[in-house]
């Protein structure tokens, strides 16, 4: 049987070695990290292509992901506060499931994440076009990234000043959306295009499912990707101040986040725009400033943009190291990436990490469309997520049966147990199986048995590894 760790005291991570992670991430960074995970590219970007696919029944389908995302969250609150010395949910995976399953986990969740640096890269080499337009792409890809590594190479504390910035940028941008939303349905406002901004833009029954449940159905394949990163903040959990205090504020904020910045701002940009107006190469927050008569903000929406996946890739390249960090603590990775810097950085896995994610931005060559390449990247990138939160979630499963007594004692218990849990499980594998009805995401989903029969043999290799180490 698997040993359960001891409880820290609360201030530093120990993990073994003279140097440990340490607690600086204060209330305010993890409110705002957690909110740079629930707002990003795919909603800025990707909401375009899922608005033309559902029509305004896409509210519905963020509504829907939105409340399982926030019962995996709930889950995970749970488990990481059963016990403190959890540096991330690949921990108390590997202990209520076992080390094959903390090793997938581990090795995915990191996956996932240089996917979407990589996308985001790709996302700002196509923005950067606004500006330069004859502006080879490999330059702002690789610029950004270079930008993020420095940042993230000199301490947590600046990790979170910055994410924190970034997600306050994009929190301002949604607010004013929201504002000039509203007045102009307040004074019926007719765009270039002839639209009337107005409530009935959204009730319109004829553009509810325009493409008939179908279309429905492919809203919610970009729209699962709008939400990876919202579990960011269980990668957190070894370097947040007063975890008990921090971690259950910012998970009980997410259904707020869902209503306001997704659910509020498309509602806003049908309601002025029309759902008949909106193309799904383009995001539609810019062309919601072009059609209000306002094409100097939809530039300024476009800086935003580039914001939002400069966030992104910064959360990514952050969680990214801690998880092949964590991975090597648990001799799942190579004891090299076990070394931290002056600063308590995981340096080595920072710099292993953007040289995968640098040989990933090869795809701007193999796919130069940039709106194809991301629905490639996003879909592979979903998958990796669905994954890591279907194991959270039986993790939890696993820990209501083994572990009663945590259970008992939590007092951050979720609601709705078991069952739904369950339910919980069943649309995860139920979003999988959208995911094989369009071409674009398909492609995508018959890639990632690759990643998992790789991890198979790797795991068969190590595992023997170590037990040969232990015999002799």
């Amino acid at each position: 049987m698997i040993k359960e760790p001891d409880i820290t005291d609360g201030k530093n991570t120990h993990i073994g070695g003279e140097k440990n992670l340490q607690r600086t991430l204060s209330n305010r960074h993890i409110q705002l990290i957690s909110i740079g995970g629930a707002i990003g590219v795919g909603l800025f970007m990707g909401s375009g292509k899922t608005l033309s696919a559902a029509g305004t029944s896409i509210i519905l389908v963020y509504a829907i992901i939105g409340f399982f995302v926030f019962v995996t969250m709930r889950a995970m609150g749970e488990l990481l506060l059963s016990n403190l010395n959890y540096k991330s949910f690949a921990d108390f995976c590997s202990y209520y499931l076992g080390p094959v399953a903390g090793y997938y986990v581990g090795w995915s969740y990191w996956l996932a994440w240089v996917v979407v640096v990589v996308g985001e890269c790709i996302v700002v080499a196509g923005y950067a076009k606004f500006w330069f337009p004859g502006l080879s792409p490999w330059l702002p890809a690789f610029g950004m990234l270079g930008l993020l590594f420095l940042m993230n190479a000199v301490s947590v504390k600046i990790f979170g000043e910055m994410e924190f910035w970034f997600a306050l940028t994009k929190i301002l941008a949604i607010v004013a959306l929201l504002a000039v939303g509203v007045y102009l349905i307040s004074i019926a406002y007719v765009s270039s295009t002839g639209v009337t901004a107005a409530l009935s833009n959204i009730t319109d029954t004829e553009v509810f499912m325009p493409h008939g449940l179908m279309g429905f159905f492919a809203g919610f394949q970009i729209a699962v990707f709008s939400f990876a990163g919202i579990e960011l903040i269980g990668t957190t959990a070894a370097e947040t101040k007063d975890p008990e205090k921090n971690l259950p504020k910012a998970i009980n904020a997410v259904p707020v986040r869902i209503m306001v910045f997704y659910l509020l701002s498309l509602s806003c940009i049908v309601a002025v725009s029309s759902w008949s107006q909106i193309t799904p190469d383009s995001s539609p927050f810019v062309q919601f400033f072009v059609l209000a008569g306002l094409p100097m903000a939809a530039g300024v929406i476009n800086l935003i943009v580039l914001v939002a996946a400069m966030s992104s890739a910064n959360s990514g390249l952050f969680c990214t190291s801690r998880i092949l960090y964590g991975l090597a603590t648990d001799k799942n990775a190579p004891v090299y990436f076990t070394q931290l810097s002056k600063r308590s950085t995981p340096m080595r896995s920072l710099a292993f990490t953007v040289l995968c994610i640098s040989l990933g931005l090869a795809t701007l060559f193999v796919v130069p469309d940039v709106m194809t390449a991301f629905i490639l990247v996003s879909t592979m990138s979903a998958i990796l997520f669905i994954f890591v939160w279907a194991m959270i979630l039986l993790s939890y499963l696993s820990y209501r049966t083994r572990a009663p007594h945590l259970h008992a004692a939590s007092r951050y218990k979720m609601s709705g147990g078991t069952p739904l849990v369950l339910a919980t499980l069943a649309f995860f594998a139920f979003a999988i199986v959208l995911l094989s009805l369009e071409a674009d995401t398909r492609n995508g989903l018959l890639v990632m048995p690759i990643w998992f029969i790789l991890l198979g043999f790797t795991y068969r290799r190590h595992s023997s590894k170590l037990k040969a180490n232990e015999i002799a």
